[in-house]
């Protein structure tokens, strides 16, 4: 009797302490060192390789791995880099992504409202972008914070925008996903049958995708409905189901859920021995998880601090390397300068030579060309003159000419002045005949007046002033 009452005593303890242990959590903290080693060397060759999506996506990586061991300030940092290299890409859709992730840390690090303000800005890009089940996530991550704020319409009514975007986006993961998470508020509010109600629609749609760990939390769920509403025998079956399911799958965190879920429906039927063996079994689990735990947060911090180690001593390499190439850079720039500068002193002293050059054959080229031109002018001149000379020559010779005739003319004029004379002289004679020969010769002199204009313009040629006087 006394052993019975003291194991009852101990179990209430047991049940007490255990209460929410593994409920609505994921086991996210599995991660070893070596996917940390990983994800920063994917960082490193995308940095050589120049992918910054890359890198930005393993920053991303760092980010959540810092965030499942509890070194939020790293992560913070991460998540920070991250979301610059990803805004510089105008990557929206994962910039997005990063947003919902730093309100999950904010979250978690007891700063609600810085994020609600990391999923307004997530929400934000996925509007824009038009994905529905990034809105829809988004549409969760704030419900759940009304959710623990105890603001359940509002949460509710999150929950329900989710569930619109999830459905239209077809999204069978996170439709189950939103029907769980509306289940739990009516949870919250004692409210078990519409829980009820959600968690079976989300088991349904469940069932009709790959995710065992939301299933082992439905089952939980449902079990807990069962167990609170007095069906302790349904409950086992459901909680019977999230165990088998966490064997299979190896989720510690839910084994020792399921197992103090069991161990709190055989106590609340009587059967304190069952209870007592479910409730020690979930402590077990208890501790290996913590022994794990704390073994790989001792091995992933030191993995951190070598790491770190080795990137301070890699970045101080790299620092110096790059001093090296820069001074080596420096130098060569210097020489092709003082090179560069060199040769243009030359190429213009060259040019300037050449120009010189050019110049003195243009002026001696004009030199030859005028003095050509004036030997030309002078021979034309010269040509000029002779010919002047021949014309003048010539008009000599036709003026010597005139004179002659003029003189024959003055003879003529003489010679009919001396007849005329006669025939004045002469009355008795008959004159008819004399006077045709006297009119034969001043036809005769008419004839030569043609010798005249020429004797006239000539002279006037030769002796311009002599007529007009």
């Amino acid at each position: 009797m006394i052993l019975a009452l003291w194991r009852s005593g101990l179990l209430l303890i047991l049940l007490s302490y255990g209460s929410g242990f593994g409920q609505n959590i994921r086991s996210n903290q599995g991660r070893s060192d070596s996917t940390f080693i990983q994800a920063k060397e994917e960082y490193a060759i995308a940095l050589q390789s120049e992918k910054p999506l890359v890198a930005a996506k393993a920053l991303q990586s760092l980010g959540r791995l810092y965030f499942h061991a509890g070194q939020y300030p790293q992560s913070l940092s991460y998540y920070a880099q991250a979301g610059q290299k990803l805004e510089q890409l105008g990557e929206k859709k994962w910039l997005a992504e990063n947003h919902n992730a730093l309100g999950e840390l904010y979250y978690y690090s007891k700063q609600p409202q810085q994020a609600r303000l990391q999923y307004e800005q997530a929400l934000l890009l996925f509007k824009t972008v038009s994905d529905a089940s990034g809105i829809a996530t988004t549409y969760g991550n704030i419900g759940h914070l009304y959710e623990k704020r105890q603001l359940y319409d509002s949460a509710f009514y999150y929950q329900q925008q989710a569930l619109h975007q999830y459905l239209s986006a077809h999204n069978r993961e996170g439709t189950a996903k939103i029907y769980e998470n509306m289940g739990s508020i009516f949870e919250d509010l004692e409210r078990y049958d519409s829980a009820q109600v959600y968690f079976q629609r989300a088991l349904k749609v469940n069932l009709q995708t790959k995710d065992s760990l939301l299933r082992i939390e439905i089952y939980n769920n449902l079990g807990d409905i069962l167990r609170k509403t007095g069906h302790f025998q349904k409950s086992l079956i459901y909680s019977r189901k999230a165990y088998a399911l966490a064997l299979q799958t190896h989720e510690r965190h839910y084994l020792s859920g399921s197992t103090n879920d069991i161990g709190k429906a055989y106590h609340l039927m009587g059967l304190n021995d069952s209870a007592y063996h479910y409730v020690s079994l979930s402590r077990a689990y208890e501790a290996e998880i913590y022994s794990l735990e704390s073994s790989q947060q001792l091995a992933l911090t030191q993995t951190l601090f070598d790491t770190e180690k080795k990137n301070n001593e890699i970045e101080r390499l790299t620092n110096e390397r790059q001093f090296n190439q820069l001074m080596t850079v420096a130098v060569i720039i210097g020489l092709l300068l003082l090179i560069g500068l060199v040769s243009l002193a030359y190429n213009r002293q060259k040019m300037k030579v050449r120009n010189e050059q050019t110049l003195s054959r243009q002026n001696q080229l004009v030199y030859e060309t005028q003095r050509e031109l004036m030997q030309s002018e002078l021979r034309n001149q010269q040509l000029q003159e002779e010919q002047l000379k021949n014309e003048l020559a010539i008009r000599s010779k036709e003026l010597s000419t005139h004179i002659l005739h003029i003189i024959q003319k003055n003879q003529a004029l003489e010679d009919l002045k001396g007849n005329l004379d006669k025939l004045i002289k002469d009355d008795k004679r008959d004159h008819k005949k004399q006077i045709k020969k006297i009119v034969q010769q001043i036809n005769d002199s008419f004839s030569h007046d043609q010798y005249w204009l020429e004797f006239s313009s000539t002279f006037e040629q030769v002796h311009q002033s002599f007529l007009k006087s």
